[in-house]
């Protein structure tokens, strides 16, 4: 189940509209439209922990790996970066589509590629002109 239907189910599981669930989270109505819809995720794990709460489900069944991850890119190098995790995400999932790898193997392949990742970020940064380095520290 995605992130999206894991918002809808448990919205309407509380019978909330998308206008309630809204205004409890302080999140916009389009915002949770595009949740709902599959086109936008939460860009802060601040939005993940409202929703959770609203809809009075686990943090940890909303949030997985992958989104800690796009978040952490985002923080970390900006839109540019969180633009870089998500590619990756949806390049490896779609890699993984109709595989036969084990779940734990795809765990294990997915980690991998996301400290390499890392690990290119920081080695590429001594690329990055000084003024932009300096914005990030």
């Amino acid at each position: 189940m995605t992130f999206g239907e894991k918002v809808r189910a448990a919205r309407k599981e509380r019978g909330l509209s998308q206008k309630e669930l809204a205004a409890r989270t302080g999140i916009a109505v389009r915002t949770i439209i595009n949740y709902e819809s599959g086109s936008r995720m939460p860009k802060s794990k601040d939005s993940y922990v409202r929703l959770a709460e609203v809809l009075d489900i686990d943090l940890s069944s909303l949030m997985d790996e992958n989104a800690e991850f796009t978040i952490l890119a985002s923080e970390k190098y900006g839109s540019r970066g969180r633009r870089q995790a998500e590619k990756l995400v949806k390049d490896v999932e779609a890699l993984y589509a109709g595989g036969e790898l084990e779940e734990r193997d795809m765990d294990a392949m997915m980690r991998a590629l996301q400290d390499a990742y890392w690990r290119a970020k920081e080695i590429n940064r001594k690329f990055v002109p000084k003024k932009y380095r300096e914005e990030e520290e």
